[in-house]
């Protein structure tokens, strides 16, 4: 038989590809637009929008706290003109586009809308997808505004607006892709993820905003983000018990009777957390793998994938490198016969029996925050934050003592020099410092243009809503066109709904396992106390500007402590005056800093000028982050006294080198 022919096996006719995506946007609105035609022109077929800090938690450019951060990790969006030039010349009648928003989604939407109606789109034709889960921003990605149940209610409200006048729009994307960054083993994964979808249903259910004969089309439209690691078999195997536990929880908790209605859907990007800045090139054979876990298994195949680049341990990606990316999902869509076949996984023992496993697992999982009262109490309460700090804190374990491998980190560390990386800073993309000051500058000329009137009556309208029961997205698009900007919508449901700051879940948390030398390292913190004449060294942990990814702080906190270290620890979004003061009033004798945002250069200072201000000069301070090498020179020569990079994986080394610089600090 002619190996091309139908039949052997194969399908009649070939699949289509996933709707492949770039994560892209940075520095303005005008240079994500060039940045997203280019991708498009490469043969990407769906816009992913990454948005910077400042947007994603309801600040505007020229608010004190988006110092450093506006234009790093993403495209600020401060008003109805950025959202304009974001989509300028890009008919948002035939764009899938997809937005990594949470907090402001609502209003994210409102802009978006606002802008198709601007060109004329027909809202029901338009096609995309707002990320709305605000559940993981307080477990894993810190970029949560309101306290849950507030959150919960702009989820609900943009899930009935969106059924009804943007059908095709999926308006929340239940995100396990952080849960796993946090920690979350893959039967945690699948069971918190489902357990906030049940949220969001009961929500909607409950909210009396959608007739009972149309949850199913609720259903239809909830799609989920997930994340695939290296060990790729145990992926595919994840993807597949998401989707028998959705079936049944859609079948039997909502009634759903039509299957379509209740196929899992999801869309993906592979581990970011698993990219090493150690032989940065072994990063191309894991996103390649990744890949696999998502796309092998034809039942349970991502509808859209968007691959990492190679160097996102080191900066930010540079437009060749996301090509790169895309090339991958082509090669593999295109070149490879991957398409020509029905589910090649189907009637695998050993794939049937690792579903079941992990159906089991994730159940009870389930099961158990249900019985806490649902995953908002289970929020509240801590118990998921310490289950996934506790998870992180033995995947950490495993990488120190060698159970687990990864090359060129832990094991097979001999290596020749990169070319990759033998350019410097110019192996990554560079964001140039004028582009907050322009941001700042541009959302002041807004302000100063726009019908000052018309902005004050429609947040008004926004806060009198808000005290009600009212779906919120009627009072948001008219804010939207009034010209209203995302710090003051934000600031205005800040008014009604308070903030929220999530718990830290370090309480109970251990990490040091049996490891034998944290003993040594304990007899030096207790020694170096003795000699300072305090009953215990004294380290504050801080996570100052917005970036919100507080895993790398929490184990190093864990790990302090359990090495004898009182550890102050106040959790995310803090300004360099709430450091500095914590680090005075506590009496401290280190301050270490987090900062993955790219904002090093900016936030460190800060902190280092508040404290000589307050006359703590003469207090160490030690940084931690995605910092590149001249940077690190750069905070060296302004005084930090040690900066830690992702290679800097050993944490009790860690917190002996920590002990180090309180001793050479007091002249032990």
């Amino acid at each position: 038989m002619d190996e091309k022919a139908p039949g052997g096996g194969r399908l009649p006719e070939r699949d289509r590809p996933w709707v492949m995506r770039t994560y892209a946007g940075h520095s303005s609105a005008a240079a994500s637009n060039a940045l997203f035609r280019r991708n498009l022109a490469k043969g990407q077929t769906g816009l992913s929008i990454a948005f910077d800090l400042p947007t994603q938690t309801g600040y505007d450019p020229d608010h004190e706290l988006a110092v450093g951060e506006v234009g790093r990790v993403g495209v600020p969006v401060a008003h109805l003109g950025d959202m304009r030039a974001l989509f300028d010349g890009l008919p948002l009648a035939e764009t899938n586009t997809s937005m990594t928003i949470n907090a402001p989604a609502m209003w994210l939407l409102a802009l978006y809308r606002t802008v198709g109606a601007e060109q004329g789109a027909d809202p029901a034709r338009c096609a995309g997808t707002t990320q709305n889960d605000i559940i993981k921003e307080y477990l894993s990605r810190g970029t949560h505004i309101f306290p849950p149940a507030a959150s919960l209610r702009l989820t609900a409200d943009v899930v009935a607006y969106t059924l009804v006048e943007m059908p095709r729009w999926n308006p929340v994307n239940i995100c396990s892709y952080h849960l796993q960054e946090a920690g979350a083993t893959p039967v945690q994964e699948v069971g918190f993820a489902l357990a906030t979808a049940v949220a969001v249903l009961d929500a909607v259910r409950d909210a009396g905003q959608v007739p009972a004969e149309r949850l199913g089309d609720v259903v239809a439209r909830i799609s989920f983000f997930v994340n695939a690691g290296v060990r790729f078999v145990e992926e595919i195997a994840k993807m597949r018990a998401f989707g028998v536990l959705w079936d049944e929880i859609t079948r039997e908790r909502y009634g759903v009777t039509d299957p379509k209605q209740r196929r899992f859907r999801y869309g993906v990007q592979v581990n970011s957390l698993g990219l090493t800045e150690a032989q940065p090139e072994n990063n191309i054979q894991r996103i390649v793998l990744e890949m696999l876990g998502v796309t092998l298994s034809r039942a349970a195949r991502a509808r859209a994938v968007q691959l990492p680049a190679w160097n996102e341990a080191l900066g930010l990606p540079r437009p060749w490198d996301q090509q790169w990316s895309l090339r991958m999902q082509q090669v593999l869509a295109y070149e490879s016969d991957l398409l020509e076949y029905p589910d090649i996984l189907a009637g695998s023992h050993v794939m049937t029996a690792l579903v079941d496993e992990i159906v089991t697992g994730a159940r009870a999982e389930l099961d158990t925050v249900l019985r806490l009262g649902g995953v908002v109490a289970a929020v509240e309460s801590g118990h998921l934050k310490s289950a996934l700090v506790a998870s992180l804190a033995e995947r950490r374990r495993r990488l120190e003592d060698g159970t687990d491998v990864v090359v060129g980190v832990n094991r097979f560390t001999e290596t020749e020099p990169s070319p990759l990386t033998a350019a410097g800073a110019e192996a990554i993309e560079q964001v140039d410092p004028a582009v907050e000051a322009a941001a700042v500058a541009s959302v002041r000329r807004w302000r100063a243009e726009r019908d000052g009137a018309a902005v004050a009556a429609a947040l008004d309208r926004l806060r009198a809503d808000a005290a009600t029961s009212a779906n919120l997205m009627p009072a948001t698009l008219e804010c939207a066109r009034a010209g209203a900007t995302t710090g003051e919508w934000a600031g205005a449901l800040r008014e009604v709904f308070g903030e929220y700051r999530a718990p830290t879940g370090l309480a109970g948390a251990a990490g040091g396992g049996d490891d034998t030398g944290l003993t040594a390292v304990r007899e030096r913190v207790a020694a170096t106390a003795r000699e300072l004449g305090s009953g215990r060294l004294r380290l504050l942990v801080g996570k100052p500007g917005l970036d919100g990814h507080s895993n790398g702080a929490e184990q190093i906190a864990v790990r302090a402590r359990d090495a004898g270290f009182e550890v102050i620890y106040q959790g995310i979004r803090l300004t360099a005056g709430q450091i500095v003061a914590a680090a005075v009033e506590e009496d401290v004798d280190l301050v270490g800093l987090s900062v993955l945002s790219g904002s090093h250069l900016a936030a460190v200072p800060a902190v280092l000028d508040g404290l000589r201000a307050a006359g703590r000069g003469d207090l160490p301070v030690v940084v931690g982050g995605i910092i590149p090498p001249a940077d690190a020179e750069t905070l060296l020569a302004a005084g930090v006294a040690r900066v830690f990079t992702p290679k800097d994986f050993a944490l009790t080394g860690i917190i002996d080198d920590l002990v180090t610089v309180v001793r050479t600090a007091n002249g032990l």
